[in-house]
């Protein structure tokens, strides 16, 4: 069954934020980027239990798949997987948890 993929608002600036970042030193480099993340994503339409459990949520429906440095970082729903964050593997998901109505890793 293929689902639809949704980038949540935060997730899609967490992108640009990357983006941005890689362009300063090349716009082609950061463009690729991006295409490959997009790509990752919609892979998940038929392949959402593909990625991971992410360690910190200890949640089933919370998964990540590794795009270079970055985890790509959804929620998966019966119809749908919600692209939650796109973070860079070296950083704390505190921030992440928090945006998601969560309080602490547990």
């Amino acid at each position: 069954m293929a689902r639809r993929v949704a980038w949540t608002g935060a997730a899609l600036i967490d992108l640009e934020t990357a983006a941005s970042y890689i362009a300063e030193d090349s716009a082609r480099y950061a463009a690729a980027f991006v295409r490959e993340a997009r790509d990752a994503a919609r892979s998940l339409a038929r392949l959402a239990e593909s990625g991971r459990v992410v360690p910190e949520f200890k949640d089933p429906s919370v998964r990540e798949l590794f795009v270079r440095n970055f985890r790509l970082i959804y929620r998966v729903s019966e119809d749908t997987v919600h692209i939650i964050g796109f973070i860079h593997g070296a950083r704390d998901l505190q921030r992440l948890r928090e945006r998601e109505g969560k309080q602490s890793l547990e």
